[in-house]
């Protein structure tokens, strides 16, 4: 009997997934947030749960919902997982069998839970929350049952990350972290140290007491595993604090990558470097990747056509206002005003062209490609269709492009805060200033201002104070002038077309306001919108103004005339 196509379709469909199961495994990386129990490692990857053997292997997926999964804690047995997840829009806690199966609600207020531990005893679950915080400025920990009920505050007023002593009379924790911010070797006041605080007698004790970040405590035995950067590498490593001498001591030695979100078990700790997994020995201190590889099909790597239009972010207008330099996904796209095709000029999927903008003469798109492996500076000839690159700056991350009037330099600011001038003629760099304060909301709408004979490139710049004042830089002396004082916070300087005024913003306004929401007085609206004269023979356009009357020379010889013979003989007479 000659076989349906149904059954030969299915049939090649199977020898196909067999065939290919070897190739679908991926070495993973990018995993995070893992906890290790007797036999197994739980981490978080492509926002899902998986498990994999203590040895390393090939891990199983424990969920796959639209929500990402994150900080999984294994319960003390290792049969249960712990974890938080925004199914719902909000990141609550939810406990999952480790083998797999439907997860259970725990929480279920309008505030983020994040996992922390669980009680030696396995009877409730630690989370650190700030549902009680009011304006959301802090955490608390909190402890609640594994099946879900109210929450019930623990006694500590503010709470990060903590680790319960074997017994659970104390705990080990933070009630400050850096975990989330991307600060390296802080020293300021909000460097955390780790106490330990006695549940019972509800007394703590500083155990680092050090300048630098001491975090991630993780309670086994009588010694307590933290991360800290205090050594010599200035990385993030494990160290431990042993609790009858009271000595502290390097355990790691990494000097390339910080450790990120260790977490101890029965007998190991586990953590994340360079998107790798270790497991740390306790008994020997000895520690080894784990070789860990995901089954995927891949068929998010397929080529595929892919609708950008709601995926643009940078946008230049040409010069005669008839197309504009789009980006989007990657892409350089030359879209019309009104009429006309969309030209994708850059087509390179495989690599990614940032912050197009047209040249004032219409001739090129300037844009950073990292095709090199790194963004560099990149010329697109609009007639010719062709491509160059302009520079080999190497590692970093640049903004916005800005043309002089001539199309001879190109101005923009680096990740590292520095503002520079490109010139190709020259094929050269000018550095002309440095910020102190810029991250990455501030350099992405960084702006500049040339002026329009392409000699003075207007900018703002930010002090020790946190104000920031208006300079101009001569591109001919390579020269920079500080124009406004500082003492308030001037920004976005715009020259005027006629080369009369420099506008800029400015927080000059001073109104007070008493809030309803936060007790005390607030200055809302506080920019204005100001001009500065660039010449001494420009008036101000804030100039004080009288309206008077003016009386001319012709309008008394007019009255003069019309005065009649005798008029003032007899006006005498009368008087």
């Amino acid at each position: 009997m000659r076989p349906k196509p149904f059954t030969l379709l299915l049939a090649f469909s199977l020898l196909i997934l067999l065939s290919g199961t070897g190739h679908a495994q991926l070495d993973a990386r990018m995993m995070r947030y893992p906890d290790v129990s007797q036999t197994q490692i739980v981490f978080a990857y492509a926002g899902d749960l998986w498990v994999v053997p203590k040895e390393g292997g090939t891990a199983m997926r424990l969920s796959s919902p639209k929500g990402e999964e994150m900080f999984p804690k294994f319960s003390p047995d290792g049969k249960s997982i712990a974890y938080s997840a925004n199914y719902s829009g909000n990141l609550d806690i939810f406990v999952i069998p480790s083998t797999g199966g439907p997860p259970v609600r725990t929480t279920s207020h309008g505030y983020p839970d994040r996992v922390v531990d669980w009680q030696p005893d396995g009877k409730r679950i630690l989370f650190s929350s700030s549902m009680y915080s009011g304006r959301q400025r802090y955490n608390q920990l909190f402890t609640v049952p594994p099946s879900g009920g109210l929450p019930e505050k623990t006694p500590v007023a503010y709470g990060e990350v903590a680790s319960y002593s074997p017994d659970g009379k104390k705990f080990a924790y933070t009630y400050m972290s850096r975990a989330f911010r991307t600060w390296k070797r802080y020293r300021g006041g909000w460097a955390a140290d780790i106490f330990i605080f006695d549940l019972e007698s509800k007394t703590a004790e500083n155990i680092t007491n050090n300048p630098a970040n001491d975090e991630f405590p993780m309670w086994h035995g009588t010694k307590i595993y933290f991360l800290s950067d205090r050594g010599p590498e200035g990385r993030a490593n494990i160290w431990v604090y042993d609790i009858p001498s009271k000595a502290v001591r390097q355990i790691t030695n990494f000097t390339d990558l910080d450790i990120h979100f260790p977490s101890v078990g029965p007998s190991d700790i586990v953590f994340e470097a360079g998107g790798k997994l270790y497991v740390l020995d306790l008994t020997g201190e000895n520690q080894r990747e784990v070789p860990i590889k995901v089954v995927t099909d891949e068929i998010t790597i397929l080529p595929r056509s892919e609708n950008v239009s709601k995926l643009i972010r940078g946008l230049s207008l040409a010069p005669d206002g008839k197309r504009a330099l789009v980006e989007a996904r990657g892409e350089i796209f030359s879209v019309p005003a009104e009429n006309g095709p969309v030209y994708n000029l850059t087509r390179t999927p495989g690599f990614a062209e940032r912050f197009p903008a047209w040249s004032p003469d219409g001739k090129y798109a300037a844009y950073w490609s990292d095709r090199s492996g790194e963004y560099e500076l990149t010329l697109y000839d609009i007639i010719g269709r062709s491509e160059r690159k302009c520079t080999s700056y190497g590692p970093g991350f640049r903004y916005q492009l800005y043309w002089s009037p001539n199309s001879k330099l190109i101005a923009f600011i680096d990740k590292t805060m520095r503002i520079q001038v490109y010139d190709l003629e020259k094929d050269r760099t000018v550095e002309v200033d440095k910020g102190k304060y810029y991250y990455q909301g501030a350099l992405s709408g960084y702006t500049v201002s040339w002026s329009s004979d392409s000699r003075w490139l207007a900018y703002a710049r930010d002090f020790s104070n946190r104000s920031s004042a208006i300079f101009l830089f001569d591109t001919r002396d390579n020269k920079a002038t500080q124009v406004t004082s500082g003492y308030y916070t001037d920004l976005q300087p715009s020259f005027d077309p006629d080369g009369k005024y420099l506008y800029f913003l400015t927080n000059r306004n001073f109104a007070p306001v008493y809030s309803d929401f936060d007790n005390t007085w607030i200055y809302p609206n506080s920019t204005y919108l100001a001009a500065a004269a660039l010449t001494d023979d420009v008036p101000s356009p804030l100039a004080p103004k009288n309206d008077t009357l003016t009386v001319t020379k012709k309008d008394e010889e007019k009255e003069k005339k019309d005065e009649k013979p005798g008029d003032e003989k007899k006006e005498k007479k009368e008087k």
